[in-house]
């Protein structure tokens, strides 16, 4: 009887869970290819003064292994001293900088923008520091941006 009991609770609990996966990654349609977009987030991130960390093309390295692989790269970047601020209110933070982009081309050859919302961080490191929630809520904006600028013709 426990058993049936704990087996109707745990589903009751599934059913009522609202799974929407991906709530925290935002993606944006680019208008460019993908080698225009990562060129156009480049200049976006030189305006605003971030550091450039590197790009890792998934592509290229799948083809190192004689597997294909649809144009897939990813840029890193940001800001020393806000990832700084951040990792001084939780260092666990530091898993999820630098800030990256995620650049595909899907089967149409359409590019798309994702990056993760960084609002998730506040849960994912339970981050309640009032400085760094303000540091967090003000990349978000400036990722917004970028990712905007970059897929803009």
């Amino acid at each position: 009887m426990k058993q049936w009991l704990l087996l109707g609770a745990t589903l009751l609990a599934l059913s009522g869970c609202d799974n929407q996966k991906g709530t925290f990654l935002e993606t944006v349609a680019s208008q460019n290819d993908l080698p225009t977009s990562v060129s156009k987030l480049k200049t976006a991130l030189q305006k605003r003064k971030l550091t450039y960390f590197g790009t890792i093309d998934h592509a290229a390295n799948a083809k190192k292994v004689e597997m294909d692989l649809k144009p897939e790269t990813v840029v890193t970047f940001g800001s020393p001293r806000a990832g700084t601020k951040l990792m001084q209110c939780n260092p666990t933070i530091g898993l999820d900088l630098p800030l990256r982009m995620l650049f595909t081309t899907d089967y149409e050859g359409k590019t798309s923008i994702t990056y993760t919302n960084p609002e998730y961080w506040t849960l994912k490191h339970n981050i309640k520091d009032k400085t760094c929630l303000g540091i967090i809520k003000d990349i978000h904006i400036i990722m917004q941006e970028i990712a905007e600028e970059a897929a803009a013709k």
